[in-house]
């Protein structure tokens, strides 16, 4: 596939002063949002757009929680938040709020992705590798709890993982307990 590259801009935000750079992949627009490491494996988060979490502080989740853990620490020590147009675990906005419909009439996540018709998490990872051998790193520290995507980044060396360390609230109790329980997350 053929990968367009933006220039890079500077970033300015709450958390401190960034780097960005944009990735077009097809029709999905990945960002790239990092501060320069001296470190051989720097920081990197690898994190899925979430419109509710990220942007309008949805309790029903823990992404915008762990969007702004990865900003706060890769403006102390250096690396990048890859930043994925993959909505919903990939579903889309419109699905994600079909799925959250029916998480209001009793369904956890994983249950009303099935009665969408989705697998339990859609997101995939390649461009990932296609970004980080464009910043020429080839090792790195990743910061997650999700052991699918250490996995789907076999071809990058994770020398260690580090773990987002996020409390809960009322709303997003049942869905960490079914990251936890159901899909294997390291919570």
């Amino acid at each position: 596939m053929n990968i367009k590259i933006s220039d890079v801009a500077n970033l300015p935000s709450r958390f401190g002063t960034f780097k960005v750079k944009a990735f077009q992949e097809g029709h999905k627009e990945h960002l790239v949002v990092y501060k320069e490491s001296s470190a051989e494996a720097p920081i990197v988060r690898v994190h899925s757009e979430c419109l509710t979490g990220d942007a309008l502080g949805s309790l029903k989740c823990d992404c915008g929680d762990q969007l702004a853990f990865a900003l706060k620490s890769i403006e102390k020590e250096g690396g990048m938040v890859i930043y994925l147009r993959q909505e919903g675990r990939n579903i889309g906005l419109l699905n994600k709020i079909n799925a959250y419909a029916l998480q209001d009439q009793g369904f956890n996540t994983i249950e009303a992705n099935h009665q969408l018709g989705f697998a339990a998490d859609e997101r995939t990872y390649e461009i990932v590798t296609t970004i980080l051998e464009h910043f020429n790193v080839k090792k790195i520290r990743l910061l997650t709890n999700n052991p699918n995507k250490i996995n789907s980044l076999d071809e990058i060396e994770i020398v260690e993982r580090l773990p987002i360390i996020i409390d809960s609230n009322e709303h997003n109790e049942g869905y960490l307990k079914v990251k936890k329980d159901e899909m294997g997350h390291l919570l």
